[in-house]
């Protein structure tokens, strides 16, 4: 049977937090887990039209109640104890990149999709790792044990992958 006649399996991963994961990273922080030194919430922000706008945050911020797109000065009114980063994207592209690197251990064919997300063509080889769940099982625990937040579905296509992305988890 020709790859071509084989029904395309799409693994789709996706770092929502992938800004703030980066940072906890960098300075030895693992999304609360056992050990991880105490630190307040953590949103990124960049100038939207004109205004420091959040476009980033991590769990502990989004449990306050801030979300994306909210103004800085109001996420500061609630919650006057927050880390402020500022936005870097090169950083984060670097990162993403290092990542779909990484993942060309479980299949050479690895998309980038947007600035937080990856797509592995798994057609034909997701059986050398133990089938599509255990693939899907080994890539979420290795990146959550790397400090991410990372949700993961597998589709025939990128766009029923990214139809059936799931709610991001944490170790």
């Amino acid at each position: 049977m020709s790859i071509n006649s084989m029904n395309r399996r799409i693994l789709g991963l996706w770092l929502p937090r992938l800004p703030t994961d980066r940072y906890k990273r960098l300075h030895g922080q693992r999304n609360g887990g056992v050990g991880a030194p105490d630190c307040a919430p953590i949103v990124v922000v960049a100038r939207v039209s004109n205004a420091l706008q959040v476009v980033a945050l991590d769990d502990a911020a989004a449990r306050l109640g801030i979300s994306i797109t909210m103004p800085l000065a109001t996420a500061r009114a609630m919650h006057p104890a927050l880390l402020v980063l500022d936005a870097d994207e090169d950083a984060d592209r670097a990162t993403l990149n290092g990542i779909a690197d990484w993942c060309d251990r479980f299949t050479p064919l690895v998309a980038l999709d947007g600035a937080s997300g990856l797509f592995l063509d798994i057609t034909g080889c997701a059986h050398l790792f133990g089938g599509e769940a255990q693939l899907m099982r080994s890539l979420c625990g290795a990146l959550t044990r790397q400090g991410f937040i990372v949700s993961a579905s597998i589709a025939g296509t990128a766009v029923a992958a990214r139809a059936l992305k799931p709610a991001a988890h944490s170790a």
